[in-house]
């Protein structure tokens, strides 16, 4: 079977698909197949939504912006061909944000691009902690990053965690890690901790604990002690009313 192509039915085909072009997203970053963008906590991302085939729309035609369904307010020169957003600076709430265009009669002629935003672990400096004897030791490390970290090390003076000699527990939701001891002892427990944390992208980051275990103390509940000094004071002070009454009566 053989298809024959006229002049018209040419034409006709050529005008249809350039009456199906639609807006476009430009940007000056690297925009990948799928739309995505990749970039960095703290950088710029730019923006250009351009309408393609100019002739087939009005030319006054707006475009709208959306961030994840929800419209972006933009100034009166801003709405036109040429539209421009600019997401500066880059933060983590932008990571898997989809940035939208689309002709204001017809949402359905539209363009999208979403943000990959790459950072690493917030892990830095070290933090001095006080524990008494027989607490619960919980030491913590943000590990949050993108992509997320490959591993994640706790050591104690140097040399990795023996977690059943030590009497710990450990735990890693792929936002926290902690590091948990449920009775502190002093000969066991005072030490220098690292949390450490690696990023297939960022390398290792690391954070301390450096842990003071003091003798426990001895804790009396304050509100009856109190309650039991007014009842004493209370009963002295009747006690000495009645014998001066007494007093008073034999002195008459």
């Amino acid at each position: 079977m053989k298809l024959m192509f006229t002049p018209h039915l040419f034409h006709l085909l050529l005008l249809c698909a350039t009456q199906t072009l639609g807006v476009r997203i430009q940007s000056d970053s690297v925009v990948g197949s799928e739309g995505v963008i990749q970039t960095e906590l703290e950088g710029t991302v730019s923006l250009l939504c351009l309408s393609d085939g100019d002739s087939e729309t009005e030319p006054d035609e707006d475009l709208v912006w959306l961030r994840n369904g929800a419209m972006v307010r933009l100034m009166e020169e801003n709405k036109k061909n040429g539209s421009r957003v600019c997401v500066t600076p880059v933060i983590q709430e932008d990571n898997g944000a989809t940035f939208t265009c689309h002709l204001s009669s017809n949402a359905s002629n539209s363009d999208s691009v979403t943000l990959n935003v790459t950072y690493h672990p917030p892990l830095m400096g070290s933090e001095d902690l006080i524990v008494e004897e027989d607490s619960v030791l919980v030491l913590q490390c943000d590990i949050l990053a993108n992509p997320p970290v490959s591993s994640v090390v706790w050591t104690v003076n140097g040399s990795t965690v023996d977690l059943l000699a030590g009497g710990f527990t450990f735990t890693n939701d792929g936002v926290t890690s902690q590091l948990i001891a449920n009775s502190v002892e002093k000969s066991l427990h005072e030490a220098s901790y690292w949390c450490l944390a690696n990023s297939p992208v960022y390398g290792e980051y690391k954070k301390g604990f450096q842990v003071t275990v003091t003798d426990k103390v001895m804790k009396f509940p304050l509100m009856p002690i109190i309650a039991g000094v007014v009842v004493v004071c209370l009963t002295a002070i009747l006690a000495v009313a009645s014998r001066w009454r007494k007093i008073t009566k034999c002195c008459k």
